[in-house]
């Protein structure tokens, strides 16, 4: 086998691949934040989008984009918010056929501790890791990132 690849058919685990650990990783943290923002009313579909839509008026078009939701999934999603009165539509004034999302003071409200708990996330399932490890995890799963990118894998 080539010193280039890492896995060969013959042998290959999934439990043991790069893709199934870095799962179980997402899995961890998203069990880890859901459980912390249930608190505030929010599920983890719910607070992603609630942060983009803070940063600057967007669209479900791209809102669906950032997040790699369907069309569908996204109205649904935004159908939800918007009961919760956590953001509002409204048509754009240059394009009716854009309808812009912002987010209310109740969705400012239930996201202001999202990012502590992010960060909360983060930094316990880095304990143990020294900083050089930290930035040395960072930098190869930026890698794996940019490979899936010029793959066509995670267009963004």
């Amino acid at each position: 086998m080539s010193d280039r690849l890492f896995y060969d058919p013959a042998t290959y685990r999934a439990g043991d691949s790069v893709g199934f650990l870095v799962r179980q990783v997402n899995l961890s943290l998203v069990r880890y934040v859901d459980a912390k923002v249930a608190a505030f009313g929010l599920t983890d579909a719910q607070w992603a989008p609630l942060l983009l839509i803070q940063h600057g008026p967007r669209t479900a078009v791209e809102l669906a984009h950032e997040l790699r939701m369907s069309a569908g999934a996204m109205t649904r999603l935004l159908d939800r918010l918007q009961a919760k009165g956590l953001i509002r539509r409204t048509r754009s004034q240059t394009d009716r056929r854009r309808v812009i999302l912002a987010i209310t003071p109740a969705g400012e409200r239930a996201i202001r501790e999202v990012p502590s708990v992010l960060a909360q996330a983060n930094n316990a399932h880095l304990a143990g890791f020294t900083r050089e490890e930290f930035r040395t995890l960072e930098t190869l799963l930026r890698r794996l990132v940019d490979n899936g990118l010029r793959l066509g894998a995670g267009k963004r």
